[in-house]
């Protein structure tokens, strides 16, 4: 009896510690602490989903597979993500389909250098469940023209080229206080059409987001987070064209303190998932 007295001491004092020192906590908008449960009851109301990421951040990577995961006990998925361009989704579908190999794939398509260990397993899951999956990125190649010579030399591109962006021209706003952000991060080396490139991918992906949305369905697009915070950039465009369905946003901050959002990071969207900026990086 003692030793069974001992072992429950010690289990309640092992997970007192564990719990002490979270490596992430969920916030809502107004910074309020939130399960991942109530979280998943929001999210499983949705139209689309964006899920804005630290490119890096181990913890957004492996809750993207588990929201996934858990969302595709409820409700039918459609998947799409930022870091696979629209010229490569006749690469992605050969794969899902099973028509070339994970090898192949590789080769053929430009992923990103992360891609293995961040977002195969989200491609995986689509192959093995048989889910949609959109490549909703701009190719990079455009989006620097743009970098370089604004709106104006996508002008110059094939009708063939043209399909694999928003349609020309986009609505642009360099007011929106997210572009204006990135300006004022960037300092001296922040441009006009720097922020133009900014908004093509934006509109690009929401563009190959509307497009692939079946009514009633539910779409869940994994993206850098400065592409959705402050319910701006893809949201700001999705909103342009389909206002009544329901969005819902997520993004990912890093802080020292994850027991408490700090101020700058409230309302960044809807959910905001606060990780330990000791946690190790992918990359």
């Amino acid at each position: 009896m003692r030793i069974l007295s001992l072992f429950c001491f010690l289990l309640l004092v092992s997970t007192s510690i564990g719990q002490s020192k979270p490596a992430y906590k969920i916030f809502n908008a107004k910074g309020k602490a939130v399960s991942y449960k109530k979280m998943i009851k929001k999210l499983e109301k949705s139209d689309i989903i964006l899920f804005g990421e630290n490119h890096n951040n181990a913890i957004a990577h492996w809750l993207q597979l588990e929201v996934t995961t858990d969302l595709h006990k409820t409700r039918k998925l459609s998947l799409g993500a930022e870091m696979i361009e629209q010229d490569n989704q006749d690469e992605l579908n050969d794969y899902l389909e099973g028509l070339i190999d994970q090898r192949a794939f590789d080769t053929l398509a430009r992923l990103w250098p992360n891609h293995a260990t961040d977002y195969a397993p989200l491609v995986n899951f689509a192959k093995e469940n048989n889910l949609p999956f959109i490549a909703t990125n701009i190719p990079r190649r455009y989006a620097n023209l743009v970098y370089k010579k604004g709106f104006a030399a996508l002008d110059t591109l094939s009708a063939e080229e043209k399909s694999w962006i928003a349609p020309l021209p986009i609505t642009f706003d360099p007011a929106l206080p997210q572009y204006v952000h990135i300006l004022e991060m960037m300092g001296s080396h922040g441009t006009p059409e720097l922020v133009m490139a900014q908004a093509i991918k934006d509109a690009t992906m929401a563009h190959f987001i509307n497009a692939q949305h079946n009514e009633g369905d539910l779409f869940l697009h994994y993206n850098g987070a400065f592409h959705s915070n402050r319910y701006e950039g893809i949201l700001w465009y999705l909103m342009q064209s389909n206002p009544g369905r329901e969005y819902t946003t997520l993004t990912t901050v890093d802080q020292a303190n994850v027991n408490q959002l700090e101020k700058d990071n409230k309302g960044l969207a809807d959910f905001i998932i606060c990780v330990d900026e000791n946690m190790t990086s992918t990359y």
